[in-house]
C-alpha cells in the first residue's frame, strides 16, 4: 500500500494505539446502550425490548437519559478519532466490539459504578496513548488529546464519582427514584 499523502511524523504505534481507542469508545458506547436497555434487571429477568428504565414497572427517566446520552457520546468519541485517523494519513481498522461483561446491572447504584470503571479505562488509555505520542515527539498528537478529550475525561471521573457518593447516601427505593428526579432529570 502506498504511502498516504497527509502522512507526516505520524508513528505506526500510534496509529495502532488511535485504532484500539475507537474500539474502546465503540465499546464503552455498546456499555451504555446495555445500560439503558437493561440496567437494574436481576438475573431472573429476560432482557426487554425496550430500555430498561422506561419501563413502566421502573420509569426511572433520568438514568435512562443519562445512560442514552453517555452511550452517544461514546459513540460520537469514536467519530472523532476516526477522522483525526483520517486526517494524519493514517488507516482506520475496525474491530469486534466485545460484548459488555454484564447483562444484568442490579441498580442504578451498580450502573454508576460500572460506569465509572469503565470511564476510567478509557481514560487510562488516552493517557497510555498520550505518552506514546510524546515519545515519539508526536505534538500534534497530544495537543489533540489535551485539547478534546483528557479534561473532558477528568470532569467525567469526578461527576460519576458525585453520583456514586449521592446514591449510597440516598440508598435504593425512594432514595433512587428521588436521585433521579432531582439529580437527573433536572
Amino acid at each position: 500500500m502506498a504511502q498516504s499523502q497527509p502522512r507526516q511524523n505520524y508513528h505506526a504505534e500510534c496509529e495502532a494505539l488511535i485504532n484500539k481507542q475507537i474500539n474502546l469508545e465503540l465499546y464503552a458506547s455498546y456499555v451504555y446502550q446495555s445500560m439503558v436497555s437493561i440496567a437494574g434487571c436481576s438475573e431472573k429477568c429476560p432482557l426487554p425490548a425496550a430500555w430498561y428504565f422506561d419501563r413502566d414497572d421502573v420509569a426511572l427517566p433520568g438514568f435512562k437519559n443519562f445512560f442514552k446520552k453517555s452511550s452517544e457520546e461514546e459513540r460520537g468519541h469514536s467519530e472523532i478519532f476516526m477522522k483525526y485517523q483520517n486526517s494524519r494519513g493514517g488507516r482506520i481498522v475496525l474491530q469486534n466490539v466485545q460484548k459488555p461483561e454484564k447483562d444484568s446491572w442490579g441498580s442504578g447504584l451498580e450502573a454508576m459504578q460500572m460506569a465509572l470503571q469503565l470511564e476510567k479505562n478509557v481514560n487510562q488509555s488516552l493517557l497510555d496513548l498520550h505518552n506514546q505520542a510524546s515519545s515519539h515527539t508526536d505534538p500534534h498528537l497530544s495537543n489533540f488529546l489535551e485539547d478534546e478529550f483528557l479534561g473532558e475525561q477528568v470532569q467525567s471521573i469526578k461527576q460519576l464519582s458525585d453520583y456514586i457518593t449521592q446514591l449510597k447516601r440516598t440508598g435504593p427505593g425512594l432514595g433512587e427514584y428521588m436521585f433521579d428526579k432531582e439529580t437527573l432529570s433536572a
